[in-house]
């Protein structure tokens, strides 16, 4: 079992008359070679950092990556830095990024359950001084993270699931303009602003196994529609079941795989028959997918280093360890405007699309 924040859900709702120096809700998925760092900029400039990559030699590799794409969103810190799980893919480079970028607060879900020397020495060690001089909270499922301009609520902490489905999409509620006072010379008078509504939702399931999956949509579907689902478990077929899937009819996927870690051939086959889904985009090109489950490659941001005259058609068995490429790594990058449409964007090529808004 994996204990885990391991799913956290992001769409943006109500809020009105928010401070946003933006019109974008922009999410950056960083290439960490099979891991896993997506970062979050809200409109109001607000970050969330969802894990920050692998250990050892890969800790200074994924650092440097989410650093460079901190820089590309014009971003002075991290406000909020979740790891979903104590795996070395996921918390590796949290202390080398926090060597260079202050983090103002870390979120996980509590202690280790799975044995491990390196998360447990590093959650007795290494953790605790990186949170000192910061804010450190523990998250249950269904609880609020608290950013300007939209709501990201956690589905699973700990093995423990949502109870109760979220709210109808944001698309659905009527909200009355907010009412806010300004202080004038004759006194407070009231102003009233336009509601501030989102219909765009996202969400990041993390490592969450398929025994998890089932709990969150039987006997009922916790979590409704989205219109992008992150992450995907790298594409390994412990996760990703056809049960989820196909409930979250998610419009777009962003799979963070590596060259041969996911894209594995029962993944693919269920996403590819998703009902809804327009398109699947890959960190990675996978050997593991082969030519016979892949996309086409502009829709995939990192190629692989050893071209071969031929590419195979049939699926490469998997390897322990997985070569990780060692050329530039791109990244992903989507942009949500308020309307709901969004914009996916591969940094290899420049190829971009852009969705429309549901009706």
């Amino acid at each position: 079992m994996r204990a885990a924040v391991a799913a956290i859900a992001l769409f943006a709702s109500v809020l009105g008359a928010q401070p946003r120096t933006s019109t974008t809700l922009d999410v950056y998925v960083v290439d960490v070679e099979g891991g896993n760092a997506t970062l979050i900029v809200s409109p109001s400039r607000e970050s969330l950092l969802i894990d920050t990559g692998n250990d050892g030699a890969g800790a200074v590799r994924d650092a440097k990556r989410i650093e460079d794409a901190i820089k590309d969103a014009g971003l002075q810190q991290i406000d909020h830095l979740i790891t979903t799980h104590w795996h070395s893919d996921h918390f590796g480079g949290m202390a080398e990024l926090a060597s260079r970028v202050k983090i103002r607060e870390f979120i996980d879900h509590g202690p280790n359950v799975q044995p491990g020397e390196a998360a447990d020495t590093f959650l007795a060690k290494t953790y605790p001084a990186l949170y000192s001089k910061a804010k450190h909270t523990v998250v249950k499922a269904g609880d609020r993270i608290s950013m300007a301009g939209i709501e990201v609520r956690v589905v699973t902490s700990a093995a423990r699931r949502l109870r109760r489905p979220f709210p109808a999409p944001a698309s659905r509620i009527r909200i009355a303009p907010i009412q806010t006072w300004r202080q004038q010379r004759r006194g407070p008078s009231i102003r009233r602003s336009p509601p501030y509504v989102w219909k765009f939702r996202a969400i990041h399931l993390g490592d969450l196994t398929k025994n998890k999956e089932f709990e969150l949509m039987c006997p009922n579907n916790r979590l409704g529609a989205v219109d992008v689902l992150l992450g995907l478990h790298h594409g390994q077929d412990t996760s990703s079941s056809e049960v989820l899937v196909h409930a979250l009819h998610p419009r777009v996927a962003i799979m963070n795989d590596g060259t041969r870690k996911g894209g594995q051939p029962e993944v693919m086959k269920i996403l590819h028959s998703s009902p809804g889904l327009e398109d699947l985009w890959q960190l990675h090109f996978s050997l593991l997918s082969g030519q016979e489950y892949t996309v086409p490659g502009m829709f995939i941001a990192n190629t692989v280093d050893d071209q071969q005259q031929a590419m195979p058609i049939s699926p490469v068995p998997a390897t322990q360890p997985a070569p990780v490429h060692s050329g530039t790594a791109y990244w992903i990058k989507l942009s949500a405007q308020q309307d709901g449409s969004f914009t996916v964007t591969n940094a290899r090529n420049g190829f971009s699309k852009t969705y429309k808004g549901r009706p």
